[in-house]
């Protein structure tokens, strides 16, 4: 059984070039550095100029999957959207970033699996990009932020993405960037230690709610960071589908579409790990390490061993889990 890392990431330097002298890359960044606060943007800035070799350099991937004991890496880009580029910015950003990550991957393709982007503030688009990046790329699916600029997941707009998505077998990794409570969390670097986990449980919480899963029981959607707060207190969403009616909006009690999801292991304490697995099964969570970032970990398998599981659970979460996921993606479109 070969491990697998299902949260890594890249940088496209070719698509990022595009992205210069923009002015909306500038109200981002204005934006982002609101949100993170001074003292976080300041670290921020000077981790990505130490992370820039990491993310753009295969050898050193390799040698860092090595020293964790990975096996296979899928990898993803950069988890910014850029939800304010118009569509031709964001046909030729994608087109960028999507064909630089097969190329990364294309090269060791027995160690490294490839997720592309998509531009979801252009839903027409976005479906364009994933059927290229699937059919033609050899993609294994696509990352989406929490939100698709101005629109939430379940919005009907993304209807389209969503039934390609399932009829493609793509996998669909939701992926936070910051969160929309704001500057309230620009402290202490809140916007990612708290904001992450709450924007994860926020798009989780409508892709459930909204009834996505009973239309497309046959999607593949991985949450990175555990699934955020939501596999721990969903009690409270459980509680409310039963007894008011506005709630009352999926087929089943939330709780029970956690066995539609998966989850990566990334919680940090073997307490942590205990309550994921005892909240979605251990055959839902699948290894992350969240490469190369210094909230990620550079132990994952490590981390998953030593967290008092039994062996078959540590097998699940280390591998077998993701080898399922993955046959599934593999196995090709359900549909002509």
């Amino acid at each position: 059984m070969r491990t697998v890392d299902v949260h890594a990431h890249a940088l496209v330097p070719e698509a990022e070039a595009l992205l210069a002298g923009q002015a909306g890359l500038a109200q981002e960044r204005d934006r982002d550095a609101r949100w993170f606060g001074a003292a976080a943007t300041e670290v921020n800035r000077a981790q990505l100029t130490r992370l820039a070799p990491l993310l753009t350099d295969v050898t050193r991937r390799l040698e860092a999957m090595d020293a964790a004991r990975i096996d296979v890496q899928v990898v993803a880009p950069m988890p910014l959207p850029h939800a304010w580029a118009d569509a031709d910015l964001a046909a030729a950003y994608v087109a960028a970033t999507n064909a630089g990550i097969a190329a990364l991957v294309g090269a060791h393709p027995d160690r490294l699996m490839g997720l592309g982007s998509v531009a979801l503030q252009h839903p027409d688009l976005a479906v364009a990009q994933l059927e290229h990046g699937i059919g033609e790329l050899g993609l294994r699916g696509v990352q989406i932020g929490t939100s698709a600029g101005e629109r939430e997941l379940d919005d009907p707009a993304l209807a389209g993405f969503w039934a390609r998505a399932e009829e493609l077998r793509a996998l669909v990794l939701v992926h936070p960037w910051g969160c929309s409570l704001g500057e309230r969390l620009a402290d202490y670097y809140l916007a990612n230690t708290v904001g992450n986990p709450v924007e994860t449980t926020v798009a989780l919480s409508r892709i459930v709610f909204s009834g996505l899963l009973d239309r497309h029981p046959g999607l593949d959607v991985v949450s990175v960071h555990g699934g955020g707060y939501l596999p721990t207190y969903l009690g409270r969403s459980d509680h409310a589908w039963h007894e008011r009616p506005d709630a009352h909006t999926c087929a089943r009690p939330p709780s029970s579409y956690l066995r539609q999801l998966w989850f990566d292991s990334l919680v940090y304490t073997p307490a942590g790990l205990q309550a994921l697995v005892d909240a979605v099964g251990a055959d839902r969570v699948l290894l992350g390490s969240d490469y190369p970032f210094d909230m990620g970990v550079p132990d994952p398998v490590e981390r998953v061993e030593t967290a008092g599981l039994d062996d078959a659970v540590v097998a699940d979460i280390v591998g077998r889990s993701a080898a399922r996921m993955l046959q599934r993606v593999s196995a090709g479109p359900t549909t002509a």
